[in-house]
């Protein structure tokens, strides 16, 4: 097939990149800044592409078959807050609009835990434990408010153009090894908890991406796509009673199960960490 990736620059984009090239597909990457040399394979074609100007996003993608949508703003820094919220929603919007235009069928587009208030929250607020994608949004950042109308765009598109299958995918901290993730959770406590002690591998992040291809559904969905355990020794029970100790627990947990039900994305998906 010919799949068109925004971002493919990126972190989980190179990965998406090289495991789409792997599996015999036609491959564009649409980016502000071209991959570093020898990242990704000389096949892929290369557009430098501002995907706030939606008439340059419509060329760049026109005549592929499938759009995976990973460019963003990664996060509420760096950037004024009006930057970080506008930026964000335009180009998913424009991506949304420009695929359904061309006639592209299967979009999936990179969301985040935070599409429900967390990391950047100033404490996040959660209904229920472990949570899954019917939880109710908390956000009160750009970042995380941009991701939960990224969202809220692709169910309003998939009502519109209802032949469409699209996939919102709620990463969260990729990381190319576990060994990286426990590194950097050892360094600030109260941001792991935030983040409920999370993770995905950039591979796992990748096969989610692909999974769109022949994902049997049609409509808008939103998925998380997390590790199943957590990067933490201690135990998750014990986590939960130290920091969230008010917030009712749905299951008995495995000793380091992770927060994140992931089940939607293994049954509509065939997606597992």
């Amino acid at each position: 097939m010919r799949i068109a990736v925004t971002g493919g620059s990126g972190s989980v984009g190179k990965h998406v990149l090289r495991m789409a090239v792997a599996q015999g597909h036609t491959v564009r990457n649409i980016d502000r800044v071209a991959p570093p040399a020898g990242s990704v394979p000389d096949s892929v074609d290369f557009v430098n592409a501002e995907l706030s100007d939606y008439d340059a996003f419509y060329d760049a993608i026109n005549g592929y078959d499938v759009l995976i949508h990973l460019a963003a703003i990664p996060a509420p820094r760096g950037h004024p807050d009006h930057v970080v919220h506008n930026n964000n929603v335009t180009s998913s919007y424009n991506a949304l609009l420009a695929a359904a235009n061309c006639g592209i069928k299967r979009v999936a587009q990179a969301s985040s835990i935070n599409a429900i208030g967390a990391v950047y929250s100033r404490w996040p607020k959660y209904d229920y434990l472990p949570v899954n994608e019917l939880h109710p949004t908390y956000s009160e950042d750009p970042y995380s408010l941009s991701k939960w109308i990224c969202e809220l765009q692709g169910d309003s598109i998939a009502r519109r153009y209802e032949d469409m299958t699209i996939a919102s995918l709620r990463f969260h901290w990729v990381v190319e090894d576990f060994a990286l993730a426990q590194e950097r959770a050892s360094h600030n406590f109260d941001m792991n908890a935030k983040q409920l002690w999370a993770y995905t591998l950039a591979e796992s992040a990748a096969r989610a991406c692909l999974a769109i291809l022949d994902a049997p559904y049609i409509g808008h969905e939103a998925f998380y796509i997390v590790s199943p355990t957590t990067v933490m020794a201690e135990s998750t029970s014990d986590l939960i009673a130290q920091w969230f100790p008010q917030v009712p627990v749905t299951k008995a947990l495995a000793p380091n199960e992770g927060m994140y039900d992931c089940a939607k994305a293994q049954r509509l998906l065939g997606w597992t960490h």
